[in-house]
């Protein structure tokens, strides 16, 4: 292989490198601003394996192409990962801002390994974040849904939810909090009730013809045409574990209940009259309205929670 073919090869190599390197840090620096957050156990030991993984997988990455200084900065921050990946020690300044540093000093070492500039203020931005007081934030947040409950609105939980995160921050020893991360924070909720109340409109009403066709075959049929309804219960299993994710507790109530109902009916420990039926599609065509008021509850709250953060 001549001088040119090597050149190009590496040249190749290093643009493949460059490409992995980037989301590796993508992740280590999103696992770090989470890990900020006093997030629970074993979220904690979650994001910190993350974080040793994506380490790991650069500086070894970077051994197999010869790029000695980013090999070395790599594994030179394994073990400040490691000294703040015990979730029962409250995150010292000291140890984050360490580990803020040394990631600063693998994206210097990437630049000037591979020419393609890595920035390098993107590892530490999250010590400088906009912050507030998490004791401050708690007692407006309580306010906050106070003020939902004397109003009779809809809830969507979203503000109970981002209590449980902040106190959870608070009893590890996080006395402020990132506003950036709690904008992603929410960010993300709002996203995920958006995707289950899509899932509940594509599946609600599959399912709900699957109740009107079990309603008007007989129970000797259920058994020839087994097979026929495991793609009903299928989406009723997928229905409940999407509401369980987004403590959807109404509709994780019932469909609950759904899986128990067509357990027994198909099982034929029960056989169900006709208006059983009846009022279990009727019931299955109302929820995907009734989610998306919930959906809608759940920006209204945001919107309030997004009042009290201050201006980045």
């Amino acid at each position: 292989m001549s001088a040119d073919t090597d050149d190009e090869f590496q040249k190749e190599l290093i643009t493949l490198f460059v490409q992995e390197a980037q989301e590796w840090l993508q992740q280590i620096h999103v696992a770090l601003d989470e890990l900020q957050q006093g997030p629970p156990a074993d979220r904690h030991l979650q994001l910190a394996h993350t974080m040793k993984a994506g380490l790991a997988n650069l500086g070894g990455s970077a051994a197999t192409i010869n790029l000695h200084e980013v090999e070395q900065t790599s594994f030179a921050a394994l073990p400040l990962v490691e000294a703040v990946a015990d979730p029962s020690v409250p995150l010292s300044a000291q140890a984050f801002l360490s580990l803020c540093k040394q990631l600063g000093q693998i994206h210097a070492a990437l630049t000037r390994a591979t020419g393609v500039t890595f920035d390098a203020e993107s590892a530490t931005e999250v010590v400088t974040a906009v912050t507030l007081s998490a004791q401050a934030f708690l007692a407006s947040l309580h306010g906050l849904q106070a003020r939902l409950t004397d109003t009779g609105a809809m809830s969507c939980q979203v503000t109970k939810t981002v209590i449980a995160q902040v106190d959870g921050m608070t009893r590890n020893g996080v006395t402020h909090c990132d506003v950036a991360s709690l904008r992603e924070l929410l960010k993300r909720g709002a996203q995920a009730e958006q995707a289950f109340a899509q899932a509940v409109h594509q599946l609600g009403p599959l399912v709900a013809n699957d109740i009107r066709k079990l309603s008007q075959v007989s129970a000797e049929e259920w058994n020839q045409s087994a097979d026929a309804w495991a793609p009903m219960v299928e989406r009723t299993g997928e229905l409940w574990s999407a509401s369980q994710q987004v403590n959807a507790v109404e509709a994780m109530t019932f469909f609950t209940g759904l899986q128990s109902f067509l357990s027994i009916v198909l099982a034929q420990r029960v056989l169900p009259g006709a208006p059983q039926f009846e009022k279990v599609e009727s019931r299955l065509r109302e929820i995907p309205t009734m989610i998306q008021g919930w959906a809608e509850a759940g920006r209204r709250e945001r919107g309030a929670i997004e009042a009290l953060l201050p201006v980045a």
